[in-house]
């Protein structure tokens, strides 16, 4: 029962005629927007894109980009799986048993087996939930509108999502008027679907049946091909972008670049074709379903930024400027300027605290924290755009590489009251980097004493730099000061070099993160390990002995540049548990989801002038759990806490500790 071969020639030149007509616009709007990626700066080289392909063909089948975003307020997730899994399915089935068929008039062969009832089976229990998945979206977004989907009632979204509901029942329609006239999947001696052969009998009229197939069919596959026609010019196109952005995805996470003195595009980003080709595919792969916005801290304490705004906007520039740069002319929106859409407002790119918050949750493994970063660069080195207290700041690094422009010769006061030992070549395991707020910050070195006191126990060879340390650059670099990161990067390298440092204790999770990854693009080779992965080995290889000790109720607070820059959750949790006897609680918002302190990015050196502060926001999220302690993992978070709960007239009753400090104290 073939409704092209039905028609004759007619029906094949039907067929095959929009068919091609689709392909083509899909082929044509595919071609455009190569070219406008095609404007961006070449990427890195990938790595092995054999494996990374198959991965991707197994993130999307397995749909992990949605389970991971499934929680007990949220669960949109579930009703996008339905559409997805429903829609691999669909494609196969359009594949094999419409364009090769019913388009080359082999129906008859092809559907008078058992494989093409059993698909008819399989298509018939998914047709159901991909109904579901759409009335769910539609419900969802047009009657109870999540706060991540405010402006988002779209026609765009409407037209998909009707297109979505359209297909299962055109399909099952299809499949019931050939079993109501005997056709495959009936006739062939095994049960036919159940859902299909219920609504079979609403075609009792014999004569009509032909009629009613032919309706259908062409219905079905007028749908596909509107599909196929308007993937480049909607949202649809996050599908085929997605699984290419996951194929090219960098090998390490929010990996930033490095300045290339021959290419001033990487001085920083000022126009869209400023960005590589993979930060524009980005834009291509956004599904607007603003996870990253319900995760960002800026976001959600009132700030102008919203990482999904700002991918919106640099499509938005592509869009626009993209043709005009190919025909070598002027762009006519500015990148950087009024924060109308594409266009990104400065205030915007200084409220990020490169927490990564948004990148963990985006389904499609969008890159949102290293575009505003090279944004940032280019207001910095470029134009000398940046925040009034920034200019102290950049001063100090460059003259004295400390934020405060303290004397260097100041950096082991800390140690003034205890032996301690400069790190020798040779004779010394470890360098202890103390970093600036360690050797510094007056509260920092109560920590710092303590992580002395902690490996003089458990008996580690360390050693330290003194005066000779220097800022490892952490903040110069994410606030966009490469040039004077990138120097510094240098001299630290080569320090560690000239003296033979290859295994590094830091107390910061930000020296941590700056030591290992970012130093690694330079070529160094070096074994870091923040205080916390330490003390945990230690303690598990029995080096280091404790005596459970009572803090009280203790709540404790991931650190963004320990946890999701690094994948480090378990051995602070682990170690706290072995000092204190007892598991600390978790705030609501904890591990991969945690919630900025508001520090990182540079951040700890600027006010908050707009909204609610992001540590109010997180101290009240810990007050909550009534504590007696609050134990971080970062001298950052440290400070961010102790100003929160003054704040809140808390101080009195909560603690802030450092994992460090109850080490110390359960010593035996």
């Amino acid at each position: 029962m073939n409704p092209v071969s039905d028609l004759s020639a007619a029906g094949f030149a039907l067929f095959w005629g929009l068919t091609i007509f689709a392909a083509g616009i899909f082929l044509i709007r595919g071609y455009q927007l190569l070219k406008l990626l095609s404007l961006g700066r070449e990427n890195k080289k990938p790595g092995n894109l054999i494996k990374q392909t198959f991965l991707a063909i197994g993130h999307m089948i397995i749909q992990e980009c949605q389970f991971k975003n499934i929680r007990k307020k949220d669960r949109a997730g579930i009703g996008h799986l339905f559409m997805v899994w429903g829609f691999l399915l669909f494609v196969t089935y359009y594949f094999f048993f419409i364009v090769i068929a019913s388009g080359f008039g082999i129906s008859e062969t092809m559907e008078h087996n058992a494989i093409y009832t059993i698909y008819c089976w399989v298509m018939d229990i998914a047709a159901p939930f991909v109904f579901i998945g759409a009335v769910w979206g539609i419900i969802r977004r047009y009657f109870f509108l999540p706060k991540r989907l405010e402006g988002q009632r779209t026609w765009e979204a409407l037209l998909i999502l009707i297109t979505v509901l359209l297909h299962p029942i055109t399909h099952v329609g299809k499949i019931a008027t050939q079993i109501a006239a005997g056709s495959p999947p009936a006739g062939l001696g095994i049960s036919t679907p159940p859902l299909s052969t219920a609504l079979s009998n609403l075609y009792t009229n014999v004569g009509s049946v032909a009629g009613w197939h032919a309706f259908w069919f062409w219905s079905h596959w007028g749908f596909v091909l509107l599909v196929l026609a308007i993937i480049g010019y909607t949202r649809y196109l996050h599908v085929p972008a997605a699984i290419i952005n996951d194929i090219l995805r960098p090998q390490k996470k929010g990996e930033l670049s490095l300045i290339d003195l021959k290419d001033r595009r990487t001085f920083g980003t000022a126009r869209v074709d400023n960005f590589t080709q993979k930060q524009l595919l980005d834009t291509y792969a956004c599904v607007v379903c603003g996870y990253c916005q319900d995760a960002c801290p800026a976001t959600n304490t009132g700030k102008p930024l919203n990482p999904r705004l700002i991918i919106r906007d640099v499509k938005a520039n592509l869009m626009t400027n993209g043709p005009l740069i190919h025909h070598k002319k002027e762009p006519v929106i500015p990148l950087i300027g009024s924060g109308k859409e594409g266009s990104i407002g400065e205030d915007a790119l200084w409220a990020c605290t490169t927490c990564w918050a948004c990148m963990e949750v985006c389904p499609v493994y969008i890159e949102h924290v290293p575009k505003i970063i090279d944004m940032r660069r280019h207001l910095v080195q470029m134009q000398s755009k940046f925040p009034e207290e920034l200019l102290n700041f950049f001063e100090n690094m460059e003259q004295r590489s400390n934020p405060w422009g303290i004397a260097p010769a100041d950096r082991a006061k800390w140690a003034t009251d205890i032996t301690v030992k400069p790190f020798e070549t040779g004779k010394t395991e470890y360098l202890f980097y103390v970093g600036c707020f360690g050797a510094f910050d007056a509260r920092a070195r109560q920590v710092t004493l303590a992580i002395a006191r902690v490996l003089d126990a458990a008996g580690v060879s360390w050693g330290i730099l003194g005066r000779d340390e220097k800022c490892c650059g952490d903040s110069l670099r994410r606030l966009g000061n490469e040039f004077v990161f990138d120097r510094m990067a240098q001299e630290n390298i080569k320090l560690f070099r000239d003296k033979g440092i290859t295994k590094i204790i830091t107390e910061c999770p930000h020296c941590f993160t700056t030591l290992k990854n970012d130093y690694a693009q330079y070529g160094a080779k070096l074994d870091v390990i923040h205080h916390t992965e330490l003390f945990d080995r230690l303690i598990k290889e029995g080096k280091l002995k404790l005596k459970p000790t009572d803090l009280g109720t203790l709540v404790f607070h991931d650190s963004c540049y320990l946890g999701r820059h690094n994948g480090i959750y378990q051995p602070p949790r682990d170690v706290i548990t072995a000092a204190t006897g007892i598991a600390p609680i978790e705030m609501e918002r904890n591990h991969k989801r945690g919630f900025c302190c508001g520090a990182g990015g540079g951040r700890m050196w600027l006010e908050e002038k707009t909204g609610k502060r992001i540590n109010i926001e997180r101290v009240e999220e810990a007050l909550k759990q009534n504590p007696k302690t609050i134990c971080v993992s970062c001298p950052y978070c440290m400070t961010m806490f102790e100003d929160g709960l003054k704040d809140k007239g808390a101080d009195k009753q909560v603690r802030v500790l450092e994992v460090a400090e109850i080490v110390a104290r359960a010593l035996k």
